[in-house]
């Protein structure tokens, strides 16, 4: 009898355990899913009261021209509205207006920003700011008081930031008005722009298509003519992947230049590969402009570790011929045909211009992607990002990512072993993913980054080149794709860790050609993810090309001269 109810017990108990867990996990669903909801709610009310205001000013002001305010450039808006050819009221609900319909096809906003209704009507006569009445949207990491940076993670809603990021208070000053906030992917290390709480922004020339990310929201709204500026932020190619998809510009600055404070990263810590925000635009010259007025006495104020280097309008208004080093494919990431076609072309015109192209190949980036990023991204063995991700669902784009982050490290360095005869990158990558095992290991790896930097500079100044033309990702993906192809980001993400300012520009368009000789694309590797790079870019025909230009730490002004130079050969 004794034995019985004991058993007895101890099977009531391990249900009852069972039970409580089940209740417990359920209890956590509802609680994710309210916190989802509440933001919706949040969003859908911002969008709603936006309509009404718009409608209202329609009522009061129909002979506003919409049309010719949205077709203006950056510094044709701002000469204008400095000359009170245009007041503030007709170009913000120009643009408020406009970003609602983008919205409605490409679901790139977060929220709008309803405080920017009060904020335009405190802007007065005060015109020394040099974006005087210009409406601004900012990604959803950047802080604005009283609103959410969610990351798109279910963790981070219901924690309104304190106050404003130091660039929006830059911004403000300067007489922008932040209007809207967008969207951005899951935990923010993906190049996709999906999430368990917005859902997913598509792009502007194909709904098909995805707008890029992790600045995606961003890339969305400015390339479908919603915002004439946008504040993004960079760790591997989030300002430019998205700038390229979309057929815009933007620029990542070197980290540093512009203040972080108010930028709300996936998580701290990681020195390794560094972050930057930076703007997207439709042209070169409104990234000048927002770089300019962010370089003023108020950010070095604001934030003392900036530092104090005011925008070189001589430099970025300079002439001279440069030689440009110029590469087509890196070791590790064959560009798709269109981006190599779209790069051979400005090399062509950058030659007849009276400019020198060098051939320069990159050192070592198979060891560097491995070894350096993604040990260095993720030096704790992933386990800071896997603990962002609990308490809600998992989006699709992300889970082939956080497949391999949840493998155990034991099982990682089996399938590093078992696996390397057969796959040349994947191994690397795998026992990268296992993080590093010490403090000191940690130093050793830091210690790496740094002299990779020094050597790069070294290998630079050897070929005298004082830029740097090379491929971008690209054409716009098909869905789905971004999470399984991490691997690509070699492109971009290697001036994030040389902390190289870095841009993309808008050079072509993907013809029927393009489209043919995809049909013969290998890549580099023959392996899994050359296949699938091919799957991601297919259907792509008349989808925006673009090219990245880079310069050397702290030499912001000429890498914009430059991107600014093929912009110029491009539309002539």
């Amino acid at each position: 009898m004794d034995n019985q109810t004991a058993a007895l017990l101890a099977s009531a108990a391990c249900g009852l355990g069972a039970l409580l867990v089940l209740m417990r996990s359920a209890s956590r669903h509802r609680a994710a899913e309210d916190k989802i909801q509440r933001a919706r709610s949040r969003r859908t009310e911002s969008l709603q009261r936006a309509e009404q205001e718009v409608l209202r000013f329609r009522q009061t002001h129909p002979s506003s021209d919409s049309a010719a305010i949205l077709s203006l450039s950056l510094p044709e808006l701002t000469k204008q509205l400095r000359e009170d050819s245009l007041s503030p009221e007709d170009v913000f609900y120009s643009y408020m207006e406009k970003t609602l319909a983008v919205h409605k096809k490409l679901n790139c906003c977060t929220e709008v920003l309803l405080e920017s209704f009060d904020q335009l009507k405190k802007l007065g006569s005060n015109k020394d700011g040099l974006l005087y009445g210009v409406p601004i949207s900012i990604k959803d990491n950047v802080a604005y008081k009283n609103h959410d940076c969610t990351c798109g993670l279910i963790i981070n809603l219901d924690q309104p930031a304190e106050k404003d990021s130091v660039i929006v208070e830059v911004l403000k000053k300067q007489g922008a008005i932040p209007f809207v906030k967008t969207n951005l992917p899951q935990a923010l290390l993906n190049y996709d722009c999906s999430n368990p709480i917005f859902g997913q922004t598509v792009n502007p020339y194909n709904a098909q298509k995805t707008s890029g990310g992790s600045s995606g929201g961003e890339g969305a709204l400015v390339g479908g003519g919603g915002s004439i500026l946008g504040i993004g932020t960079d760790i591997g190619g989030s300002i430019r992947i998205p700038a390229s998809f979309c057929g815009i510009c933007g620029f990542k600055p070197t980290s540093g230049r512009l203040s972080s404070q108010g930028i709300v990263p996936i998580y701290r810590g990681q020195k390794s590969v560094l972050s930057s925000p930076g703007p997207l635009a439709r042209d070169v010259d409104s990234l000048a402009l927002c770089m300019q007025a962010l370089l003023c006495d108020h950010m070095f104020s604001l934030d003392p570790t900036v530092p104090p280097l005011p925008f070189n309008l001589q430099t970025y208004q300079s002439s001279r011929p440069l030689r440009i080093g110029y590469l087509e494919n890196d070791g590790y990431t064959q560009p798709s045909p269109s981006m190599v076609r779209g790069l051979r072309e400005v090399k062509a015109l950058l030659e007849r211009a009276g400019h020198t192209l060098v051939p320069y190949e990159p050192l070592k980036v198979n060891h560097v992607v491995s070894e350096l990023i993604v040990k260095g991204v993720f030096a704790d063995g992933t386990t800071s990002m896997l603990q962002k991700l609990k308490g809600g669902p998992l989006e699709p784009c992300l889970k082939p990512q956080v497949q391999l982050y949840s493998l155990p490290k034991w099982l990682k360095r089996t399938l590093v072993f078992l696996l390397k005869p057969f796959s040349p990158r994947l191994p690397d990558v795998l026992g990268a993913l296992c993080g590093v095992r010490s403090a000191s290991e940690l130093w050793k790896q830091h210690a790496a980054v740094e002299d990779y930097i020094s050597e790069t500079i070294a290998h630079w100044r050897k070929h005298n080149i004082d830029v740097l033309l090379c491929p971008m990702i690209g054409p716009a993906f098909n869905f789905l794709y971004c999470g399984k192809l991490t691997c690509l980001t070699s492109l971009t993400m290697l001036y994030n860790l040389l902390n190289f300012p870095a841009g993309a520009v808008p050079v072509s368009t993907v013809t029927a050609q393009d489209e043919e000789d995809l049909e013969h694309f290998r890549g580099n590797y023959q392996d899994q993810w050359d296949k699938l790079h091919k799957q991601a870019v297919t259907g792509a025909e008349g989808l925006p090309v673009a090219v990245q230009c880079v310069a050397l730490p702290w030499q912001d002004e000429l890498c914009l001269r430059f991107m600014k130079e093929v912009e110029r050969l491009v539309n002539h």
